[in-house]
C-alpha cells in the first residue's frame, strides 16, 4: 500500500513544485523515482539533506527510490545557480566518493531490504562513459533544440549574469546529460519521477521531454523548495564553510551545535522537513515551545534527531555531555572523558598556551600558571586575588593557591583546561 507522499511533503513544507497529475499517479501504484547526488566530494553535507529526506519519505511511502551519484555530470559541472565551472574529477576519486556517499545515504534510506522498494544506488558514469560523442549528438541531441536549451533559467541566467565570463559549451550540455540520466533510467528500470531542489526544474523538464520525443512515453517532475536562513544568511553554512554529514570533516559536537543555534523560527520550519517525528508529534512540541521558548525544546528535539539520524545515538550523547562541559555543570571526568577532536572543538577560539611538558613534570605553581607562564591574567596579584575569591578551576575542578600542576592533570595527555569564573578559559597545552 502506497501512502500520500504528496500530501506528506505538503505539511512538511517540503514542495515547490510538481507536474500535474503526480499525486494522482503516485497513489496508482509503487512508482521509482530518483534524485541525483554531485559526487565532487567524498561527503554530503546539510545542504543535501533536502533531497535524501525527498528519498526517505518517498521510500517510508512505498515507493522506490533511486539514488544516483553524477559519476559522469560531475565530471561536467551543472551551471545551475553557479558562476563558474567546477574541478573535474578523475575516475578513482569518483568512485571513492561514491562508496562514501552510499554509506550516508544508508542511514536514510534502506538498500538491503528484500521489499519491492529497496533503495538502489546508481551512477550515471555506467553508461556514459561508453557513448561515443557523435552517438550521443545523433541519438539525443538533436531531439532537443538549441531555443528549448536556451530558455532554461540555468542557462539565460549565467549568459546574462556581468559576473559570469558566460558559459562553455560543455556546461551547456550538461541538461541534456541529465536528461539522458532519466531516459536511461526510464527505459532500464521503469523509473517516471525525478525529483530536486527548485533551481533543477529546467534540467528534470529537459528529460521528461526526452522521455516523450525518444521514449514515447511519460515522465515526472517534483521538486522542494531551496532551504533559505530567516536572518538572510545561507543555510548549511556556518563559520567554517560547510557543515558535512561525515565526522571527520564535521565533528558530532560541531554539528550538534549548528542545529541547537536555530533560531526560534526556523527550528519551527527545520524540524518538519529534517526529521520523520509525525504532524501531531511536532505541533505538540511547538506549541510546548511557544508557552516557554527559553527552554529551546524544538532546537532541543531538532539537534537531537538529526544527530542521531546521520551519526549515532553514541555521537549524541558525547556531543550532549560536550555541550555541557561549556554550558552547564560537568566535571572533570567528564572533561577527560572527551577525545582530543572533541576537546578541540569545543574550546574552539579560547586562547591556548604551549609549555614544555617538563614544567609540568616538576609541577607548576598555579599563580605562575595563571599569569607568568600563560598570560591569561595579567599578574600574580591578579591571581591571588581570584584564587581568594574561589574563581579558579584546573579541569573544571576549584583550587587554592597551593595548588601545583602536574602531568595527572593532562587531558588526552596534552591539555589542562584553566577556568576563571564561569565562562573565562584558558588553554595550556604540553609540548
Amino acid at each position: 500500500m502506497t501512502k500520500n507522499f504528496i500530501e506528506e511533503l505538503k505539511w512538511r513544507g517540503m514542495l515547490h513544485d510538481a507536474m500535474p497529475g503526480t499525486e494522482e499517479y503516485l497513489m496508482e501504484q509503487m512508482r521509482a523515482a530518483y534524485v541525483g547526488f554531485d559526487p565532487t566530494a567524498d561527503s554530503l553535507h546539510i545542504g543535501n539533506l533536502v533531497p535524501i529526506m525527498l528519498l526517505a519519505h518517498y521510500q517510508r511511502a512505498g515507493h522506490k527510490p533511486f539514488a544516483l551519484v553524477g559519476g559522469a555530470t560531475g565530471m561536467i559541472g551543472d551551471p545551475s545557480g553557479k558562476s563558474a565551472e567546477r574541478n573535474l574529477l578523475d575516475e578513482k576519486t569518483l568512485r571513492h566518493n561514491q562508496e562514501a556517499i552510499k554509506a550516508q545515504l544508508a542511514r536514510f534510506l534502506d538498500f538491503e531490504s528484500n521489499e519491492a522498494n529497496a533503495a538502489v544506488l546508481v551512477n550515471n558514469y555506467d553508461w556514459m562513459k561508453n557513448f561515443s560523442f557523435l552517438e550521443f549528438i545523433r541519438d539525443v541531441g538533436k531531439h532537443i533544440t538549441v531555443n528549448y536549451m536556451m530558455a532554461k533559467d540555468s542557462v539565460k541566467n549565467r549568459i546574462s549574469s556581468e559576473s559570469s565570463d558566460g558559459m562553455s559549451f560543455t556546461e551547456f550540455t550538461y541538461q541534456l546529460v541529465q536528461g539522458y540520466d532519466f531516459l536511461h533510467l526510464y527505459k532500464e528500470h521503469d523509473c517516471t519521477l525525478q525529483m530536486g531542489g527548485s533551481d533543477q526544474w529546467g534540467n528534470i523538464t529537459t528529460g521528461t521531454e526526452l522521455i516523450r520525443r525518444i521514449g514515447g512515453g511519460k515522465g515526472y517532475a517534483l521538486t522542494c523548495p531551496l532551504i533559505t536562513k530567516s536572518d538572510g544568511s545561507k543555510f548549511g553554512k556556518s563559520e567554517g564553510g560547510n557543515v558535512w554529514l561525515d565526522a571527520k570533516r564535521t565533528s558530532p559536537y560541531k554539528f550538534y551545535q549548528y542545529w541547537l543555534n536555530t533560531s526560534d523560527e526556523d527550528a519551527e520550519k527545520y524540524i518538519k522537513i529534517f526529521t520523520f517525528l509525525t504532524k501531531e508529534e511536532i505541533e505538540s512540541l511547538i506549541l510546548e515551545h511557544k508557552e516557554a521558548p527559553h527552554l529551546r525544546i524544538l532546537q532541543k528535539k531538532l539537534a537531537d534527531e538529526v544527530t542521531v539520524i546521520v551519526h549515532s545515538q553514541e555521537d549524541l550523547d558525547n556531543a550532549i555531555k560536550a555541550s555541557a562541559i561549556l554550558f552547564g555543570k560537568s566535571t572533570s571526568a567528564d572533561l577527560k572523558d572527551l577525545d582530543e577532536a572533541t576537546f578541540l572543538d569545543v574550546f574552539d577560539g579560547v586562547p591556548q598556551s604551549e609549555l614544555p611538558r617538563e614544567i609540568l613534570t616538576e609541577g607548576l605553581n598555579i599563580i605562575g600558571a595563571l599569569a607568568e607562564k600563560t598570560g591569561f591574567l595579567k599578574s600574580n596579584g591578579e591571581a591571588r586575588r581570584a584564587l581568594k575569591e574561589n574563581s579558579i578551576s584546573v579541569n573544571k575542578e576549584k583550587v587554592t593557591d597551593s595548588y601545583a600542576i602536574s602531568e595527572s592533570d593532562l587531558i588526552n595527555d596534552q591539555f589542562v583546561l584553566l577556568q576563571r569564573g564561569k565562562k573565562n578559559y584558558f588553554v595550556i597545552r604540553a609540548v
